[in-house]
Order: C-alpha cells, then structure tokens, then sequence
C-alpha cells in the first residue's frame, strides 16, 4: 500500500525539528451538494528545522517519530 502524501500550510514551528502542519479538504455535501470545508492539523518531522510559519508544504506517512508525530516533511510545495 502506498504512502499518502498531503498538502498544506505550516501553522507553528516552535517546537525542535517538528512542525504543525494545517491540511484543509474540500468536498460536496451528499444531501445539500454544498461545498464543506473540513481540515485537520498534523505533527509532522522536520530534520533540519527548514520550514517557517506560512511554508505551503507536502507531507508524507513514516513510521511512528513520537507520541504524535506520524508523518515528515517531503519539500517545501510551489504555492
């Protein structure tokens, strides 16, 4: 099974070699065919500290890091 990679925008980078990482999904209500935003923030590794608050990033699955941290920075995305 592949590993998933997401998109989304750095929100804090206080932490040492961790970053939060903000992933928003957008979809069609089944009964309303509105468009829902849903999003959900993730705790993702960050090996040399490269990333700032704002940083559009691409993240992907590994093995567990920590307690939280499930995923690790692939690069920087082209916003």
């Amino acid at each position: 099974m592949p590993k998933r990679i997401l998109q989304g925008t750095v929100t804090s980078n206080a932490n040492a070699q961790t970053v939060s990482v903000l992933v928003e999904r957008r979809f069609t209500h089944p009964v309303l065919k509105k468009t829902v935003r849903r999003s959900k923030k993730y705790r993702a590794h960050d090996e040399n500290n490269a990333c700032n608050v704002g940083d559009v990033v691409r993240i992907i699955e590994c093995a567990p890091r920590s307690k939280t941290k499930r995923w690790e920075v692939l690069q920087a995305a082209e916003a």
